[in-house]
């Protein structure tokens, strides 16, 4: 069972790593972004993030890894991201973050207020940000970031999240629902209803572990813009994803 002071101590030992994952536009193939996601490798191997990430979330550490995180991947991408204005880069930032001022410093200290454009700050229905955090979104926003829902569930939790914040450019549907498209159709006439929703109100929406040339089909049937998965790529470093953008 990890601990939390085995996670303090990892990151300050620098046995934390990035790796990325491409967004995939799926009406041309081309790679349009990639999410940052953070990963462990201690001294027996590699720690399977499901089993770190949880522990991290709502408590002090949490703060310490998302500013590792952003200029750790400033320092990684931030060359590719100017060469390649129309890529944009994902990262995950828990919600007592948000409006305390910590998020925003981090961007300036790590030298990307230049990109602020392509950055997307990801939050999720399960940690929605207190008012000052909600504030703090349609502040960024309006500094040119943009806003996603990430994990998005089957049913209408998206629709009153979105209704509540405003300011989300993305919804991104949780992977366990994509692996259900080929034998529920609830889902996707789900999916079709929230593509319907997306289009009216500008928002794009991003299928999360798409793994089968059909679901590929199904989700462009349902008019879905955006996908990531293994089908496409897994998460890869920044030397290999450099590589895949330009192929792609």
């Amino acid at each position: 069972m990890i601990s939390f002071d085995e996670i303090r101590t990892g990151l300050e030992r620098g046995e934390l790593f990035l790796e990325y994952l491409p967004t995939v536009a799926l009406a041309t193939g081309r790679c349009v972004g990639a999410e940052a996601l953070t990963r462990w490798r201690r001294p027996g191997g590699l720690v399977p993030p499901e089993e770190f990430i949880p522990l991290v979330e709502r408590t002090p550490l949490s703060g310490p890894l998302t500013y590792w995180v952003l200029e750790t991947a400033a320092r990684e991408v931030g060359a590719l991201l100017r060469g390649r204005p129309d890529l944009y880069l994902s990262v995950n930032v828990p919600p007592e973050l948000l409006g305390r001022g910590g998020v925003a410093s981090t961007i300036r200290h790590a030298g990307i207020d230049d990109l602020v454009g392509q950055l997307v700050l990801e939050i999720t229905e399960r940690g929605l940000p207190d008012q000052l955090g909600v504030d703090a979104l349609h502040l960024a926003a309006e500094a040119g970031c943009r806003i996603a829902l990430d994990d998005a569930g089957h049913g209408g939790a998206q629709l009153i999240v979105l209704s509540r914040i405003g300011a989300v450019h993305q919804v991104k549907i949780d992977r366990s629902y994509v692996g259900r498209l080929t034998h529920e159709k609830s889902c996707l006439d789900w999916m079709l209803s929230l593509a319907a929703l997306a289009r009216a109100s500008g928002v794009d929406v991003v299928a999360e572990g798409v793994e089968t040339a059909e679901q590929v089909e199904l989700l462009r049937a349902a008019g879905i813009g955006l996908a990531q998965g293994y089908y496409f790529s897994p998460a890869l470093p920044v030397d290999e994803l450099t590589r895949f953008v330009e192929r792609r």
